[in-house]
């Protein structure tokens, strides 16, 4: 009877979590903030006690699963909508490699070493630090790298209007300004309010406008 007991939870979690997983939205592992990775380890530890402990009833599992899941979805909703929650949970990408030069300091206020650099970029078959233009520490912790290239040397896109919110840092590291952004949109006849999301690259701001998404 235990032994059904086990075989009964275990495939109860198995087929629960599947579907809870399923509300909490689809993401590669290695993309997980942290909130998502604290809400998946303690959703493995719950479903493990329910499956250890037959004694216990299964709702003490399966009720702080359902809060997991609406502080998941909560916190979620609300990073989507506020710039600084989702900075203060995720972080922000780091700039590691600026036009062949390395940024000591973003390494160390991201206690990133050399080794790690050099680590990551050999996972990506570079071989030396002279190939790279440009890398970037993502929020997931992968690296992403421009190698160098004449034809396209600093030509890579930087975001500086995401989801209709201008990234200062972005315009303070192209010498740019707020003033900037609006007399070039003016040119255009469009407002901070009509852009979706810019990027600059090839001294030229690119847009994708909000009505462009509703067609």
């Amino acid at each position: 009877m235990e032994y059904m007991t086990v075989l009964f939870r275990t495939f109860f979690f198995y087929a629960f979590i599947t579907l809870i997983y399923r509300f909490m939205g689809k993401r590669e592992i290695g993309q997980l903030g942290i909130v998502d990775l604290i809400v998946s380890i303690l959703i493995a530890e719950l479903a493990a006690v329910s499956i250890e402990q037959r004694d216990e009833s299964i709702w003490l599992s399966i009720i702080p699963i359902f809060l997991l899941l609406v502080i998941q979805v909560g916190m979620s909703y609300i990073s989507l909508k506020s710039d600084k929650i989702r900075s203060l949970f995720d972080g922000d990408p780091s700039v590691i490699v600026d036009h062949g030069k390395i940024n000591v300091k973003e390494m160390i206020k991201q206690r990133y070493n050399m080794e790690d650099l050099l680590t990551q970029l050999r996972e990506k078959h570079i071989r030396s630090l002279e190939e790279v233009d440009y890398a970037v520490l993502e929020n997931s912790g992968k690296l992403s790298v421009f190698k160098k290239d004449t034809k396209l040397l600093g030509q890579y896109p930087l975001p500086v209007i995401l989801d209709g919110k201008i990234d200062y840092a972005v315009l303070n590291h192209i010498g740019k300004n707020e003033e900037w952004i609006v007399k070039t949109l003016a040119k255009d006849q469009l407002a901070l309010s009509d852009i979706f999301y810019a990027s600059y690259h090839d001294k030229k701001l690119f847009l994708i406008r909000y009505d462009e998404l509703e067609k």
